[in-house]
């Protein structure tokens, strides 16, 4: 006799509810409470909930504060409670308690959901990616709520921000299109067939294109970097290049030391590259103008290579390169000839203030590393965050990743189309800076460029190879430890505790 083995299968029916337009009632207080009293409020801020409990804690009390929606009750739960809700969620941390609550609300009609009690439950909270208007809700048959956490930061990163325009898009298209519905059906699966299916170019025709596009790409760079060599180059003669080389002195192998690091915390983490070769430079005594003017000199090759390779594989979102780009170039140029203006004379008040500046970036990277995800925001200053991140970059010696990537990703943009976006053009703010900068002053330290330039060659294979692969979180915490440290060095030695 043949047994057969039936697999089992989710068989929960999935739907989407306007909770707006109807009750809730949430049992429990504590840090459960808060934690489903989150979800509600992050996917249906307008729910009219009612929380009954013996006791509040203080995230709970703020968040009654900040929605007029919900109204909390502080007492022991009662059958009375549930009259007038269509959901009920248990959140109290007792097992025979919980049980009771659900058998009631049961009897009395009520749809409930019990924290961690599948048994209980009619319905489960499911893990949600929110793109705009697409949301995507996981769920796991109870069985795992962390597996359904890990498919929900996955799908983050896959989803592209951009879908949500395609939605809005897909909409004015439906509103203009012509015919009965089926009409309407077919056009529709017409349009949006790329998105489904992926149809094999011819093979023969493939073979001829992609050899002659890779030589194409590598001749267009290979041009590039031979007149930026050309031009940054001109400013050296043979003589001081004969006089550098004869005269390394130990400060040399700090500058390619600087430049490791900085490339190291660059690739991996997409941003860092200024801050960190400034807090280095700064600890070493060298000048503001010069730590400027040979950190953009030093990174136009780097962020050169980046802003192609992020473009060539896709990363760049267009639109937002195009907001950024003049503000960021402007306020490069407008650091860069203030810089250049001041000079030495005012670098003893400026350094510590560039400190306290570094010293509140490597807060924020660490802060970014215990950050919970966000729900995407509008941003509406993008240019103005350009033109401060161009200006600081150039004035500082660094910032502009620091403070451009965090920020729109803060906003919930995916980091892999603001990495790609910020690299591409930070290669421009970048270039605008060391022309204003070889406007003003010439070239000068050389020692200072050609070490932060080999570093970051020694350290670019090692980066890329890093990159993805250790933790992001430990990354983070990390660099803004190593940020936070030189920064505090440099504000001690100003006022002589150092």
């Amino acid at each position: 006799m043949t047994t057969v083995t039936v697999k089992e299968q989710n068989e929960l029916f999935p739907v989407f509810l306007k909770l707006e337009h109807l009750h809730v009632l949430v049992v429990g207080g504590g840090n459960v409470g808060l934690e489903k009293l989150t979800a509600l409020l992050q996917n249906s801020p307008r729910t009219t909930i009612k929380v009954v409990a013996t006791q509040f804690n203080e995230a709970v009390l703020q968040l009654a504060q900040e929605h007029n929606t919900i109204s909390l009750v502080l007492k022991p739960f009662s059958p009375e409670d549930v009259a007038g809700a269509d959901v009920v969620i248990v959140a109290v941390n007792d097992r025979e308690a919980s049980r009771e609550i659900s058998l009631e609300a049961k009897r009395q009609g009520k749809l409930v959901n019990v924290a961690d009690t599948p048994d209980l439950c009619d319905f489960y909270l499911s893990s949600v990616v929110r793109k705009g208007n697409l949301k995507i809700a996981i769920s796991t048959n109870g069985k795992s709520p962390t597996i359904a956490k890990r498919l929900k930061e996955t799908f983050n990163e896959a989803v592209p921000e951009e879908l949500d325009e395609v939605l809005d898009n897909m909409q004015s298209i439906r509103n203009r299109l012509a015919g009965d519905f089926s009409a309407k059906v077919t056009q529709l699966n017409d349009i949006t067939k790329v998105l489904a299916v992926n149809e094999k170019p011819n093979p023969v025709y493939q073979r001829k294109e992609r050899p002659w596009k890779k030589i194409a790409s590598g001749a267009a760079l290979a041009f590039f970097f031979m007149i930026l060599g050309r031009f940054v180059f001109s400013a050296i003669t043979f003589d001081e290049v004969s006089t550098f080389v004869g005269n390394i002195e130990p400060i040399f192998y700090w500058m390619v030391f600087a430049g490791f690091l900085a490339q190291m915390v660059d690739g991996a983490l997409g941003m860092g590259y200024g801050v960190t070769s400034t807090t280095v430079l700064l600890s070493l005594g060298v000048n503001l103008p010069a730590i400027s003017g040979s950190i953009h000199t030093a990174e136009i090759f780097s962020s050169g290579i980046s802003g192609f390779s992020h473009y060539k594989f896709g990363n760049v979102n267009r639109k937002l390169f195009k907001v950024l780009l003049v503000p960021g170039v402007i306020g490069a140029i407008v650091g860069a000839w203030l810089l250049a203006k001041v000079g030495e004379e005012y670098a003893n008040y400026v350094r510590p203030i560039l400190a306290a500046y570094t010293l509140v970036l490597g807060a924020r990277i660490i802060y970014t590393a215990f950050k919970k995800n966000k729900e995407r925001k509008k941003i509406k200053y993008a240019g103005v965050l350009a033109g401060a991140g161009g200006f600081l970059d150039s004035f500082g010696g660094g910032g502009w990743g620091p403070l451009v990537t965090s920020t729109l990703i803060a906003k919930g943009r995916t980091p892999r189309f603001v990495i790609g976006t910020v690299s591409i053009t930070e290669f421009f703010v970048t270039f605008a800076s060391a022309l204003t900068f070889f406007t003003m002053l010439g070239l000068s330290h050389l020692e200072v460029i050609v070490g932060l330039v080999i570093g970051g060659m020694l350290a670019a294979p090692i980066a890329a190879k890093l990159a993805g692969r250790l933790p992001m979180k430990t990354m983070f915490i990390a660099v803004g430890s190593l940020v936070i440290i030189w920064s505090l060095r440099i504000l001690l030695k100003a006022v002589g505790l150092f």
